[in-house]
């Protein structure tokens, strides 16, 4: 390679900052700058010397970056973001909405195919990661089984919920995998699962001033699409306690087939993470995918791809040669 995969970061918050840190370990890439759409004086990075430049500005640095890494979210940024700068540059992202993936890569492949450009989308561990070992199981064992538990972990999503309830102050929540139900998986039950019989939900909340316990409490655990088909334990606590005991982002979770191979003899396959810190893992997949969007540009391979259409191989900054010696 004549240069460092140069790679520009959008957005620069728990994920844009996890990418800067993932940069740091991969020693065939260097950071060209930081886009955002605040002033961008006001962007503290880890490493001072990067530049961070105003997002309007972009197009100007289209022969200056050969990866854009964007860490905006899934609901408002990715979607209008995503197909938008597909048009000038390599693109990696983490959209993450499930039921909108098949939509938001034909989207995102109309602007870059024409573009000559490649496009990663919904990178990171569920789905991507979790999304091979889905389709791992599937392929492996044709008769059996998928189960997806996640948790312990923090819910961006599921604590913005909370803290939006009129009478909370703060708030986080976990999703938890219900013991009982991982272990008849394991044991190759093959159990009919309902959404309350494989997760639980935890909410650790701050009360304002004069808010009701019982009234917080029930409208939480009745908050349709959230909580409502969940058993949901609330707990009250102080401001103190919230910030010590539930300021960082610990998530995981398990991919488990269990199937019968052949002659009916019963398999089990399991793939599991366990995270101290969710946006700083997804960060570190996004960097290994930004590789491959590269060695696939450079091969004429245009347009949107998911993991599923990614070898292995490009993920990793050793050669071909060495892979075969060292890892198979």
């Amino acid at each position: 390679m004549s240069h460092p995969i140069r790679i520009g970061i959008v957005g620069y918050g728990n994920l844009g900052r996890g990418v800067e840190l993932a940069l740091g370990q991969n020693h065939d890439m260097s950071l060209v700058g930081v886009f955002t759409r605040r002033e961008p004086d006001t962007v503290k990075l880890v490493n001072a010397d990067v530049p961070v430049y105003k997002l309007a500005d972009i197009e100007s640095f289209k022969d200056k970056i050969d990866v854009l890494i964007l860490c905006g979210g899934s609901k408002e940024d990715l979607p209008k973001q995503g197909p938008e700068l597909a048009r000038w540059f390599n693109t990696i992202d983490s959209f993450d909405t499930h039921a909108k993936i098949p939509d938001y890569y034909e989207a995102v492949d109309a602007v870059a195919r024409p573009a000559n450009k490649t496009s990663i989308i919904a990178v990171g561990w569920d789905p991507g990661l979790f999304s091979l070992n889905r389709l791992a199981g599937e392929v492996v064992l044709p008769e059996g089984d998928t189960y997806t538990f996640w948790g312990k972990g923090l819910s961006q999503g599921h604590s913005d919920a909370v803290r939006r309830v009129a009478g909370v102050k703060a708030g986080v929540q976990y999703t938890l995998p219900v013991q009982e139900a991982m272990d008849r998986v394991r044991r190759g039950e093959s159990p009919q699962l309902s959404t309350r019989e494989k997760h639980r939900r935890e909410c650790y909340v701050v009360l304002e001033e004069g808010a009701d316990e019982a009234t917080v409490r029930n409208a939480i655990v009745t908050m349709p699409d959230y909580f409502a088909d969940y058993d949901t334990t609330v707990h009250f606590v102080s401001e103190a306690e919230l910030k010590a005991e539930h300021s960082s982002m610990p998530h995981g979770g398990f991919v488990i087939r269990s199937g019968r191979s052949g002659a009916g003899t019963k398999q089990v396959v399991e793939y599991s993470l366990t995270l101290d810190s969710n946006p700083e893992f997804t960060s570190s997949v996004l960097v290994a995918y930004a590789r491959a969007a590269y060695r696939l540009n450079a091969k004429g391979r245009y347009g949107a791809k998911t993991v599923f259409d990614i070898a292995p191989g490009l993920l990793s900054p050793k050669s071909a040669a060495e892979l075969r010696k060292e890892l198979l």
